[in-house]
């Protein structure tokens, strides 16, 4: 099951179990933050309710912090830790495309299946979306392929970019997470609108 170390020698059927559980309480964890309701996800863009912000730094956060433990006792190697290829220009369309869909339906991807497995329609029809837009991308892949390939900047990690150590990279990112809890309590005090809020 990937770089750690504890489960290299597990049996590919328990791996997977392993992994269809994690997922499992996952989506769950979703659900029970209220992420399964697309006002809740809209909040975010509109200011009043920044629960998405929170709660994903703090999954950003605990990650980066718990990866670099366990790497430091020897339980994962980071260098085999798989890192995103990173393409400028594909990633500027794409985030400018995710962020508009995500505004418009109230969803991402993950928190769209949350939405679904509890019944919720308008996640039906999120998810349906994003398979024709899955299918499009594909057909006309040899059309794009120039800008989807295009500006190809290498497996790139931020505080290797940045020409900083992991560990000040993640003090830096942990100053920043208080800063934008911060100015996330702001927003929220700014535009709220208790009528949305009590319903979610």
């Amino acid at each position: 099951m990937g770089p750690i170390s504890i489960f290299t020698e597990l049996p590919e059927w328990l791996n997977l179990l392993i992994a269809f559980l994690i997922g499992i309480g996952f989506g769950f964890a979703l659900e029970q933050a209220g992420f399964s309701s697309s006002r809740k996800l809209a909040g975010m863009f509109y200011g009043y309710d920044t629960t998405v912000l929170k709660v994903f730094f703090t999954a950003a956060l605990v990650a980066l912090v718990g990866a670099q433990l366990l790497s430091f006792f020897g339980l994962l190697n980071l260098n085999q830790v798989f890192v995103n290829h990173y393409y400028l220009g594909a990633t500027l369309v794409g985030g400018t495309i995710m962020g508009a869909g995500f505004i418009m339906g109230g969803f991402c991807p993950g928190t769209g299946i949350s939405a679904l497995a509890i019944g919720k329609i308008d996640a039906l029809v999120f998810l349906v979306g994003g398979l024709v837009g899955a299918f499009l991308f594909a057909e006309t892949f040899p059309i794009i392929q120039p800008l989807a390939m295009g500006s190809y900047m290498g497996p790139v990690k931020i505080d290797e970019w940045l020409g900083v150590s992991p560990g000040v990279f993640t003090l830096l990112l942990s100053i920043a997470a208080v800063v934008l809890f911060w100015l996330s309590e702001l927003a929220e005090k700014k535009f709220n609108r208790p009528e949305i809020t009590s319903e979610i």
